[in-house]
């Protein structure tokens, strides 16, 4: 197994009635991600609400996420911002609190150039003495990352991972191990001679995901069955998997605003999904 893992899931933050974070729901998942394939989790990530946490909750998840997770389970700590300051203040308390390695968003809506870019990340590298995973994820931040870029970022100490969530630019990199970014480029990433991915739909069919790494001669065949479930449960991550979640009776609660909870049809399409995977048996309607 690679450092990190090769399965590592972008772990949902459940929120209780009140829409604050429901500790013991988090550590009941990280234990059903354990037993379902997960190597690792990201923790404060896109999925995990980041963006509406405030920055005690944040840190306050990682700590727990290190002091309750599965025996053999890495914890990686969403600590990126488009302020380098805060970013740099994020990866040094996330290293203080033991996280196993730091995921690192490229600046979003400032859209710095090249230089700013450098700059950016060579602060954060300096802040901590874990391992760093660049995250590129153009459809959210406005910035891509190019190849040639992110080799660059490779010679900064410390920089030895990317999380690849633009398909088009999916390639190995000199000096980086890449992550797929998106549950539909897992095989893709493998296949490349890359370590696995950085996950949604492990929440829910981790098993599988799972035998798509240890199974390389059915790998084709498991990510092809999987193309409809990928399909639904990435519409406006994390709407969905916390729908599918709910459905099968682990607690992820609601999500807090901008984001809505899924409406009427998208509950009925998550269903069918469920349904279509034999995961029905523990869906609640």
């Amino acid at each position: 197994m690679p450092g990190l893992g090769s399965i590592l899931t972008a772990i949902v933050t459940p929120f209780d009635d009140d829409l604050a974070v429901d500790e013991q729901a988090f550590v009941d998942m990280l234990g059903h991600l354990r037993r379902h394939g997960s190597d690792g989790v990201v923790v404060a990530g896109t999925t995990g609400e980041a963006s509406t946490l405030s920055t005690e909750e944040h840190l306050a998840l990682i700590e727990l996420a290190v002091r309750e997770r599965p025996d053999g389970m890495t914890v990686v700590a969403g600590a990126g911002s488009n302020d380098t300051r805060h970013a740099v203040h994020m990866t040094e308390r996330a290293t203080e609190l033991g996280a196993d390695a730091i995921l690192s968003v490229t600046p979003y809506y400032n859209r710095p150039d090249r230089r700013g870019v450098r700059a950016h990340f060579a602060a954060v590298a300096a802040a901590t003495d874990r391992p760093i995973v660049l995250y590129n994820i153009p459809s959210r931040t406005a910035l891509d990352l190019p190849n040639d870029l992110l080799a660059e970022l490779a010679q900064l100490p410390g920089v030895d991972y990317v999380k690849q969530a633009n398909a088009a630019g999916l390639a190995p990199v000199d000096g980086l191990q890449v992550y797929a970014g998106n549950d539909d480029m897992l095989a893709e990433v493998l296949d490349l001679g890359g370590p696995g991915g950085i996950l949604v739909a492990s929440h829910v069919v981790g098993d599988a995901m799972r035998s798509m790494v240890d199974e390389p001669d059915r790998r084709a065949e498991i990510d092809a069955s999987l193309r409809d479930l990928y399909a639904t449960l990435g519409v406006h991550n994390p709407i969905r998997i916390k729908a599918a979640l709910n459905m099968m009776g682990l607690r992820a609660g609601g999500l807090r605003l901008p984001m809505l909870e899924a409406d009427d049809e998208a509950k009925a399409e998550v269903r069918a999904m469920l349904e279509h995977h034999g995961l029905v048996a523990s869906a609640r309607r």
